[in-house]
Parts: structure tokens; sequence; C-alpha cells
């Protein structure tokens, strides 16, 4: 989702710049060796490292070890070759779960390791730490560019809606279309509904790295990038219901794993680098599930 958004937005905005998109055809990016191949072929000026091996809350539950490993693998092969190849410029896409649990709110980029990480996502955390770690070395010892923003939740048109492995907002769309297409009364909403999340519209974040990763010389190591505000588990169902036009109760489920209860993120520091969202959840909502629904017609 957000590489294709990116590849997108930076084609509009230098349209002179080669964009060149890797995906897991192109090489295992747990394969180390097929992976430098890869980036010994392209050596791009810019490398914007946004591959990770990602799920919903049942997924990172279900398979702790699997998030844990094949990301530390996918980071290891990616960022050991950037530096091996002398690639001075990388852009790391982090996470929020990389910030501990209950913590205060907002979550400040130094809050990172400052307390314990939440135990339904710490594998993929684990890991995104890492990663974001050896690029502060990277750029520390070696004098290169790397820097990591880290973005909210994310969604928008190219989103994951596979029942399991969807996001909050993803899984919220998909279920309200099924209930309306089978005539359903309820949907079952893990929780009791008040856990609160921050969702981002990946265009947004888009376009701005591709106005923006100009200047990343100057950019700190890291960086938050957020709308700045958060809603309730119901607020997204209910919006989602009303892109939907699905009209029906919510069944929540208290006893089932909501992960953590808040972790809205200041994006203050971005916003001195020109970081403004646009897209309110409303409008941006109803473009994902317009997107949705062309990508399961074809059209």
């Amino acid at each position: 989702m957000l590489s294709s958004a990116i590849a997108r937005a930076w084609s509009e905005t230098h349209p002179s710049d080669e964009v060149i998109r890797l995906t897991r055809a192109d090489a295992d990016l747990t394969d180390a060796a097929a992976t430098r191949a890869m980036l010994e072929r392209v050596r791009p000026d810019l490398l914007i490292h946004a591959a990770a091996k990602v799920g919903g809350i049942a997924a990172n539950m279900a398979d702790p070890t699997a998030f844990l490993m094949d990301n530390i693998l996918i980071d290891s092969s990616v960022l050991r070759a950037a530096t091996d190849l002398g690639l001075g410029r990388v852009l790391y896409i982090g996470s929020s779960c990389m910030y501990p649990r209950d913590y205060r709110q907002p979550l400040v980029e130094g809050d990172i390791l400052a307390a314990p990480l939440e135990p339904t996502n710490e594998g993929y955390a684990l890991a995104k730490i890492v990663a974001a770690k050896y690029c502060e070395y990277a750029s520390d010892q070696l004098g290169f560019d790397y820097r990591v923003i880290i973005p909210s939740n994310l969604y928008g048109p190219g989103d994951d809606y596979a029942s399991g492995t969807s996001h909050l907002v993803a899984a919220a769309i998909a279920k309200t279309h099924a209930a309306r297409e089978a005539g359903s009364a309820a949907v079952e909403v893990w929780g009791d509904g008040t856990a609160r999340r921050e969702f981002t519209f990946v265009e947004d974040v888009a376009q701005w790295i591709a106005s923006s990763a100009a200047g990343m010389h100057d950019w700190p190591a890291l960086m938050n990038v957020g709308a700045g505000h958060d809603h309730s588990v119901l607020d997204f169902y209910q919006l989602a219901a009303r892109a939907t036009g699905w009209a029906g109760e919510f069944d929540l489920q208290p006893d089932r794993p909501a992960g953590m209860h808040q972790k809205l993120m200041d994006s203050s520091v971005a916003a001195t680098f020109g970081w403004s969202p646009s897209t309110t959840l409303e409008d941006g909502m109803r473009i994902a599930y317009d997107a949705f629904l062309a990508a399961r017609t074809g059209k």
C-alpha cells in the first residue's frame, strides 16, 4: 500500500526521476544474497525501505516468531546490503508499534525503549526497533543519511482487506461491506470498542515523502508522522458503516484482545519539515472503500 503510493506520488512530483518499485517478485528479501544482488543492479540514489511482514492483532498473536524473525531477516538483508554497497541515502519506514504500551500520550520519539512493549505485537515491534537503531548507527558511524519515519497506522487504496491479516480500518470496511452484501444485522468487533487508534491516509504520507525527502539530511534520526488525533475502535466501525452503506448493530467482544488502549503520537517535529496531512478520516475512508470496490470488480 505505502510503496505503491510513494511511487505514484514521486512520479507526479518528480517526473524526470526514474522510480523503480521493487517487490517480492524481484527478490526474496529474507535472502541476503538475492537482496544484495538486486540492489547492486539498481544502485539507487535514494532507497525507501517500506517492505515488512505485517498483519493485524490476530496475525501477530498467532505467529510471533515469524513476525520477529522474518522482519529481522528482511531488514538485515536490505540495510546491510545498502551499507556494504555504499548507498548513502536510505529512508526506513518504522511503526507506531515500536512505542511502549500504556505510556504517556501523545508519544514522542524519545519514548522508544522507555518501557515494556505491547505483548500482542512485541515480535514485530522488536524487529522494527532493531532496524531503526541500525539506521541510526549507520548514519553516525559511516556518515550516511539513513533516516527513520514512524507513521501512525495507515489506510487507503491498496490496503490489505483479508480476514485475519488486515488492520482496523481495512477490517471495518471489509466486514461492514460483507454484512451489507449478506444482509447481516450485526458485525463482531473485538474488545469493548473504547481502545483508541491514530490512522493516517496513506496518500498524505506518500505525498509528503515525495516532496520533502530531498531535505532528509537535515532530519533527525527518526520522526513521527501521524494524523495528530485518534478515534475509538467503535468510531472507526461506525465511519466504515457509513462509507459502505451498512445499517446494523455492532457486537462488541470485550473478552477478545484489543491491544494497547491508546498510542497517539506527537508529530510536531515532522511538522517543522512540512508535514501537514489534509485528508479527513471520513473522506479517506470513502476513497478507500471506492478503491476496495474497484479492486474487487477489476475496474
